[in-house]
């Protein structure tokens, strides 16, 4: 017995000698890893004080501070930056649906600021600015060398004032200038509307408004067509839409799924993931849909697209998106700011991560670009085609009724309708013609 705790108590020694021997160093290097972080934070201070003091013009601490804090967040990522007050109260009007500005989501590449989307029917959109354009200038100061809050900023301005802005864009050979008034957006999340048996559901951001607005659009749609078995399909136009609420885009997503995975975020810890699953009830009824994307596509709309897309729920067409697989979380800090922090990627359900790649699209369609004078001069010169009907004397034909003759002008006034939607919106036609065949296939099944 004596052997027995002689030998547990040698046991034990020895296990505290080892647990000292590897916590040892372990200790040591949290402490130095401390000892560094004072030192480099030594270091900040040194500089603060310095370019206080010493600086050639009397510098104003706070924003020193601000300076200081927001260099170091876009150090990160394009999407990291410090909200000062003013901006952070901005960031929770445009959530609430109304704010101010010219309507442009944008984001920085290159030194200069990129156009992620022009918002619809504002004035960024009504000046003709695509996704994809580079501003350069704004009024004649360039941006080259500023943060993107800081290009922002210099686009702020009173409503009804005039911005000139300088954009360079792909396959046009010299930079331009283009001319907007400043004025107030009012985003309407959703717009719905029928183009002959389909239901368009254009979808321009995802805020607090998104999936209420969905919703009735589809209920109305449905009630003006007479009931569900009048509609061919919906498409979701989610083109040149930046994206916005993580939870709204879920909530769209869940709309036409009924069950499964609809997309999964991964944070810095495992711990830190999050995984969000459909729940039963599809708005659409099981009709086919049809995704509208471009490369204005970005974040909580390539949610949906990916979503809906791994599901088989819906064929996606367009072109590919902008490839932001990111989630940013908005921190409150002292004095009314807030940092924007990024703190995950996201997963569409079969496992892939959209970052710098995009959602590519089942049925790659190109959207035309108009050239107006093109357009006049082929108008001018086209003949008008003579048919039979138009010859003097022609028979008459006799092989239909009176009610079959309508429905005949009724059908060619909805193809010449169809024709014309394809001039003005090639990609949306696209969609509906889709949508036209897959419903007469699922007729003649």
């Amino acid at each position: 017995m004596k052997k027995f705790l002689m030998a547990a108590t040698g046991g034990a020694v020895l296990a505290a000698i080892v647990t000292t021997q590897v916590a040892a160093p372990l200790l040591a290097q949290e402490a130095e890893s401390k000892s560094t972080i004072y030192e480099q934070l030594d270091l900040f201070g040194s500089a603060f004080e310095r370019i206080r003091s010493q600086y050639v013009e009397e510098v104003d601490e706070a924003d020193l501070i601000e300076a200081a804090i927001n260099g170091m967040l876009t150090s990160l990522d394009p999407h990291s930056s410090y909200l000062p007050p003013a901006d952070f109260d901005d960031m929770r009007e445009q959530t609430r649906g109304e704010f101010g500005g010219l309507g442009i989501e944008v984001t920085q590449e290159e030194g200069f600021v990129k156009v992620v989307s022009p918002i619809d029917d504002t004035p960024a959109d009504a000046a003709g600015i695509e996704a994809g354009d580079f501003i350069t200038h704004v009024d004649g100061a360039s941006v080259l060398g500023l943060t993107l809050d800081e290009t922002v900023e210099m686009m702020r301005g009173p409503v009804g004032s005039e911005i000139i802005i300088t954009v360079v864009r792909e396959d046009v050979p010299e930079p331009f200038d283009v001319s907007i008034i400043r004025d107030t957006i009012k985003l309407t999340a959703v717009r719905t509307r029928t183009e002959g048996e389909s239901i368009v559901l254009r979808v321009t951001t995802f805020n607090d408004q998104t999936f209420e607005n969905l919703k009735e659009g589809i209920e109305e749609q449905i009630e003006e067509a007479g009931g569900i078995e009048n509609v061919e399909g919906f498409v979701v136009d989610l083109r040149n839409n930046p994206g916005g609420l993580l939870e709204q885009a879920v909530l769209v997503s869940d709309a036409f799924l009924e069950a499964g995975e609809i997309v999964s975020t991964r944070g810095r810890s495992a711990e830190d993931g999050e995984r969000f699953n459909a729940r039963p009830g599809d708005l659409a009824q099981g009709k086919p849909i049809v995704v509208l994307i471009n490369g204005g596509s970005a974040s909580a709309s390539e949610i949906v697209a990916g979503a809906l897309q791994d599901h088989r729920r819906a064929i996606v067409v367009g072109t590919k998106s902008f490839g932001k697989g990111s989630v940013q979380t908005v921190m409150p800090l002292k004095g009314d700011g807030a940092m924007r922090l990024t703190t995950a990627r996201y997963y569409t359900p079969s496992g892939r991560s959209i970052q710098a790649l995009g959602v590519s699209p089942n049925i790659i369609v190109e959207q035309p670009r108009r050239d107006p004078l093109a357009e006049e001069e082929e108008e001018d010169d086209s003949p008008r085609l003579r048919s039979e009907a138009d010859l003097r004397g022609s028979l008459s034909n006799d092989s239909m009724t009176e009610d079959e003759r309508r429905q005949l002008e009724e059908e060619e006034a909805k193809a010449e309708e169809a024709a014309k939607l394809r001039d003005e919106d090639y990609q949306l036609s696209y969609a509906i013609d889709l949508l036209h065949g897959l419903s007469a296939l699922d007729l003649e099944d």
